[in-house]
């Protein structure tokens, strides 16, 4: 039976978290940090499990790849794991390679850093019609996701994106970007050959409240008006303000840019253009989506989109007008946010998609604290608020972790040797910092190629990444040496 950590007060708090995006990685750093700052300076021993052989999570799978800002946190978050002071092994699944058992036999506590990865529902007929998906989906395909198929079906000329958050904002811009703008970041190979190939005209994102409701950022905003060629589409009749709008544009800077910069765009594009673009991107609001429908020219397939027109209420909500409005589309994403999904051994709220927690603190069925197991990031608060707000989620989680330190239950076996021993003895291929290290110049060095390769495409390729999951363990097992050159 375990015994309190503080009867063995000479060794380290052994801990590990499970997940190493953003939420794990800040979770890990405070940890570090604070505990040196106890009194009398306690020491911990930190190992970060992720399901991919390389780190980062969201950020390398989960964000579009042209966004600039990125490459910042990316270069903060190595900073943090490039201390040596946290081991990171990666290629290790948990409920599959490692259980919550193995984790309590080994670590005195554990923090779950998982996230969010799978598209909410909507339960709308027609949402199984082929041409019909998830953007979560999406963002998997053109992020190089290891595990998801490597072909996408990019076959519509006018597609519908239902959201007004900046998921919505990414798959959008995708869609509607010319392929030789991607160029000059990460996008996989295999992408960027079938984005070639699409024959998209026109994209359509549509969100149920007024301009004054989105849940973007003015920077993701603004993003949609750097692309060539794409002309951003308004319309009137959606310009609608009730007094929550106007409380909200007068006390929220932010709101106050967003709707400025569309109301801009709405008088620029009512102007007209002397050159229109091949691609036109279309902002929609007040739409409410109630049926993706097909046709008798393409049985099972989605031949069009339909929505009722809403009004605001006063409240800044919206109710339902009973007009009815249609689309032409063959294609249509859902981005109304994701779903976080249960864990083995750990309780899980299926309507909120996390695990019930208070503060981070891990609940019971009966709603009491379980001793020693911790959450932060999307798991904990759910899939709102930008990648910055998970420091503030994993400060209050670690708070508590170290305010119960002295009677966590105590690891049978907390050598630091003793989790290698296990997953070496299950043949797990664990990845580690040092092989992320190989990956990372690895896929910088096949950028360096494919620019000389390449010389009248104009542009420097950073890196060129790496997406089949047995690629990238070869790459980042490889014995010094070893390490094959780029192709």
């Amino acid at each position: 039976m375990s015994t309190p950590a503080e009867s063995s007060p000479q060794r380290s708090l052994r801990v590990a978290i499970i997940g190493a995006g953003p939420a794990g990685v800040y979770a890990a750093d405070i940890l570090t940090k604070s505990a040196e700052a106890t009194g009398g300076g306690l020491a911990v021993s930190i190992d970060l499990f992720e399901a991919y052989p390389a780190p980062y999570g969201l950020i390398r799978y989960g964000v579009a790849p042209d966004h600039p800002r990125i490459k910042g946190i990316m270069k903060a978050l190595h900073k943090v794991l490039d201390r040596g002071d946290i081991r990171f092994l990666g290629n290790v699944t948990y409920g599959r390679d490692i259980t919550l058992h193995d984790i309590r036999a080994l670590y005195d506590a554990v923090i779950f850093s998982t996230g969010a990865i799978h598209d909410a529902a909507l339960t709308i007929p027609g949402i199984n019609l082929a041409g019909s998906f998830g953007a979560a989906d999406f963002v998997s395909w053109y992020d190089g996701h290891p595990d998801v198929p490597r072909q996408w079906p990019l076959n519509a000329k006018e597609i519908a994106v239902i959201g007004n958050g900046n998921v919505a904002l990414d798959v959008a811009r995708m869609l509607a970007k010319h392929p030789a703008e991607l160029l000059a970041t990460e996008i996989p190979d295999n992408v960027y050959q079938d984005l070639l190939g699409s024959p998209v005209t026109d994209v359509h994102i549509f969100g149920r409240r007024g301009p004054a409701q989105v849940k973007f950022t003015p920077l993701e905003l603004r993003e949609l008006s750097h692309a060539q060629d794409v002309d951003i589409v308004l319309y009137p009749e959606d310009f609608e303000f009730d007094k929550a709008s106007d409380e909200a544009i007068r006390s929220n800077n932010q709101v106050k840019t967003m709707v400025t910069t569309l109301t801009n765009w709405l008088v620029e594009d009512a102007a007209g253009s002397d050159q229109p673009a091949s691609r036109r991107l279309h902002l929609h609001f007040l739409h409410n989506p109630v049926e993706i429908y097909d046709d008798g020219a393409t049985p099972g397939s989605v031949a069009g989109i339909r929505f009722e027109r809403m009004e605001l209420d006063g409240t800044g909500n919206v109710r339902g007008t009973g007009e009815m409005v249609e689309y032409p589309v063959q294609a249509v994403y859902r981005a109304i946010g994701y779903h976080g999904s249960a864990l083995d051994g750990v309780e899980f709220d299926p309507a909120k998609g996390v695990i019930p927690n208070n503060g981070g603190r891990v609940l019971d069925a009966a709603g009491q604290p379980v001793p020693g197991i911790y959450a932060t990031g999307w798991i904990k608060r759910g899939p709102v608020g930008l990648i910055g707000h998970t420091k503030g989620d994993a400060l209050e989680t670690v708070g508590y972790l170290l305010e119960d330190h002295l009677t966590l239950p105590r690891a049978s076996n907390p050598d630091p040797d003793a989790i290698i021993a296990l997953l070496e003895g299950r043949g797990i291929e664990y990845t580690t910092w040092e092989g992320w290290n190989r990956l990372d110049a690895h896929e910088a060095g096949l950028g360096v190629s494919w620019s000389a390769q390449n010389p009248q495409a104009g542009v420097v390729r950073e890196r060129v990444k790496v997406v089949p999951r047995e690629d990238m363990l070869h790459i980042s097992r490889a014995t010094p040496g070893g390490l094959p050159a780029p192709a």
